[in-house]
């Protein structure tokens, strides 16, 4: 089945122009002008991933992330005329995927909502309960098959590429993996993002880590990237 990707902005040429590109990757689509009609069109359609501006008015795109994430874990990828950093902060711990500014290149922009859909389908491999779909590392358990991660008893939620970020830190504990590497993994290759997007990302699985009691887990080794490292390996 084709994905179903749920197109939100103002503006009816960007709406076009993403319609287009997405469908001819494949894909098909529905749109929503404004926050209202998105919130609509995400209770009556079963789409697959949100391309959501942010600067639209009375119900802007950050407002529509926090009602979805109320109860949904559906990828949003956010569209902005803004390139700031707290924007960009604010939107990934809002659980946004991915950021994209504008003017943005459609093809750069299908091969994100193509990288997203990919790390959050289903596991290709055997059962969630076979070993090999599992990651541990002290009271860290990640199960690749069911996409879910626990620590200490609690579970917390990931997106799609936060949870591919955190897949790769746990495959080698204590291992310092360059921000390509992470970007790799979690884009695919030949995907460019900034430095600063692995950077939010990770500043949110901290976060989400923190509220489980997970402090200090992810290290910054400065120069060079990021490992996960154990309890007793010390703070960021």
């Amino acid at each position: 089945m084709a994905y179903r990707i749920l197109v939100v902005d103002d503006e009816p040429h960007i709406r076009d122009v993403l319609c287009f590109a997405l469908e001819r990757e494949g894909m098909t689509t529905s749109t929503a002008r404004n926050g209202n009609e998105a919130m609509m069109a995400f209770r009556r359609d079963n789409v697959d991933l949100v391309v959501l501006d942010i600067g639209m008015p009375d119900m802007d795109g950050l407002e529509v992330c926090r009602q979805i994430r109320k109860t949904s874990t559906l990828p949003i990828l956010f569209l902005s005329a803004r390139d700031e950093e707290i924007d960009r902060i604010l939107g990934f711990e809002l659980g946004g995927d991915d950021y994209v500014t504008k003017p943005f290149s459609p093809r750069e922009l299908v091969a994100r909502v193509k990288a997203i859909l990919k790390r959050g389908g289903p596991s290709a491999a055997t059962s969630a309960e076979d070993d090999s779909e599992r990651l541990t590392m002290g009271d860290l358990t990640l199960e690749r098959g069911s996409r879910s991660v626990v620590f200490a008893g609690k579970p917390f939620s990931l997106t799609a590429l936060e949870f591919a970020i955190f897949e790769t830190l746990l495959s080698r504990p204590n291992r310092v993996f360059q921000r390509e590497q992470l970007m790799e993994a979690a884009y695919g290759p030949n995907t460019y993002v900034a430095d600063r997007t692995i950077d939010s990302h990770i500043r949110n699985i901290r976060a989400k880590l923190s509220e489980v009691g997970g402090h200090g887990l992810i290290v910054t080794v400065h120069g060079m990237g990021f490992k996960l490292a154990r309890p007793e390996g010390g703070g960021r």
